[in-house]
């Protein structure tokens, strides 16, 4: 079998593994191996522990539909509704090997034919997404989904409206239609709205509440007064700290000459936030997330925000930002990077550089002139812009980035990092209050070790 890493962990290590099975590649790979074992949620056996007949009957099936037909002679067969998830999983993961459902070794027939795949009818790859919607909870769906686009190359087949209807939603696939929005036929083009309105909903429902209210509550509490009106806009921890020369130690307390407290709200635009989001094909789901980031902060009174992407030039999404659907429509996914001509753009936005952050979402590989972008985001933060630089906005992690570019930035005072979703309204709180974001970050890093 051909392409994917192999379940080499699920063979090597577990001491009930049957030992038959020697080819390496007539193996499924991790994310095969992972779907047929979703419904595998009974416990197994210990080590050194005698499994019943039962619990031996069902290792056996695991590892069958884990390693696929090749392991029939070892495992045996598998019977029900067995046949038709191993037909799933083979018509993805077993492209040059064993071919659907179970019935013998068929490594051996792999130079005759091919009996694999899914062809090139959308009919049958769309019964395909139906049937694996039926087999395998959602999150496996997903998985499946995105290995058939990148090993069975179904970007041509999701442009047919059939397709989207079977499709199950998430945001890789997003990120696939937008890239293919451009040569979809109207009525696909429909559908695949529909599709990523979805996601888009989704996502908002998860994340926009708590963005507003963190968000929100940072700028309130970024105002000082040394007047405040009530006990509870009293900051007690600045006061005390403001205070501790007028300590009585015989009283044990200090006494508050000077109050700290916060002010109170302003009903007029207190920060100005710029998005620069780099739409080149390795961003695309960061792309996704900063549209409904995007439109969120775009929904908070206080914040003017404004929103560009850019590849070799640069579009200005801000009209667009009332509905994130139409913001992420607008988007070119693929192309160069121009990191330097979409800064000056956005330096040409900023009014207040006091009163301003900017965050420019990228991995940093730079098409364009790169002493003149370093010498821009200097003179931006010389001047007393927030700059935060994100090498990716998503729940992959840090993606392949210019290191060489990072570090330039980090030498002027601004750290580059990969920031997940979840984190986001926290990071921009830290933002619009003016804290370093270097502390920020290594905070983070230190809490994602402690767990």
């Amino acid at each position: 079998m051909s392409g994917g890493p192999t379940r080499a962990e699920g063979t090597a290590r577990s001491p009930a593994a049957p030992t038959t099975v020697h080819r390496e590649e007539e193996r499924r790979p991790g994310p095969a191996a992972a779907a047929a074992e979703h419904r595998m949620n009974e416990q197994t056996a210990h080590p050194g522990d005698t499994p019943s007949p039962g619990e031996e009957t069902e290792r056996l099936r695991r590892w069958r539909l884990v390693l696929g037909g090749a392991a029939e002679s070892a495992c045996g067969g598998l019977a029900g509704g067995d046949t038709g998830m191993d037909a799933a999983l083979a018509a993805l993961y077993n492209r040059d090997g064993e071919g659907e459902g179970g019935g013998g070794d068929r490594g051996a027939q792999r130079s005759d034919r091919r009996s694999g795949g899914l062809g090139g009818s959308a009919p049958a790859v769309a019964d395909w997404l139906g049937d694996i919607r039926g087999y395998f909870p959602s999150s496996v769906v997903r998985v499946m989904q995105t290995d058939a686009v990148e090993r069975l190359g179904l970007q041509r087949m999701l442009m047919e409206p059939e397709m989207m209807e079977a499709v199950e939603p998430d945001v890789h696939l997003v990120g696939t239609l937008l890239s293919l929005s451009q040569v979809m036929p109207e009525a696909a083009r429909e559908s695949a709205r529909a599709v990523v309105r979805s996601v888009v909903e989704d996502l908002e429902r998860r994340l926009a509440q708590h963005t507003r209210s963190v968000v929100q509550g940072a700028l309130d509490r970024s105002a000082r007064t040394h007047r405040p009106r009530r006990v509870s806009d009293i900051d007690w921890d600045r006061t005390i700290r403001r205070n501790l020369a007028h300590y009585l130690p015989e009283y044990r307390t200090v006494v508050p000459q000077n109050l700290v407290g916060y002010a109170r709200r302003s009903r007029g635009v207190q920060r100005d936030v710029v998005l620069a989001v780099d739409q080149s094909g390795s961003m695309a789901e960061s792309v996704v997330y900063s549209g409904v980031f995007g439109a969120v902060l775009a929904s908070i009174r206080a914040l003017k925000t404004s929103m560009v992407v850019f590849d070799t030039s640069v579009v200005d999404l801000t009209d667009r930002l009332g509905d994130p659907v139409e913001v992420l429509f607008g988007t070119r996914l693929g192309g160069g990077t121009d990191i330097n001509r979409a800064l000056a753009y956005c330096q040409g936005l900023i009014a207040r550089p006091q009163d301003s952050v900017l965050v420019l979402i990228s991995d940093l590989y730079e098409g364009g002139v790169r002493e003149e972008m370093v010498r821009r985001v200097a003179s931006m933060t010389a001047a007393g812009v927030q700059v935060v630089v994100l090498l990716a906005l998503s729940d992959e992690g840090a993606p392949s980035y210019s290191r060489e570019n990072a570090a330039a930035l980090a030498a002027l005072g601004v750290p580059a990092f990969a920031c997940t979703p979840d984190r986001f309204p926290d990071l921009m709180a830290a933002a619009v209050q003016g804290r370093s974001l270097k502390a920020w970050a290594e905070q983070e890093e230190g809490a994602s070790d402690a767990v």
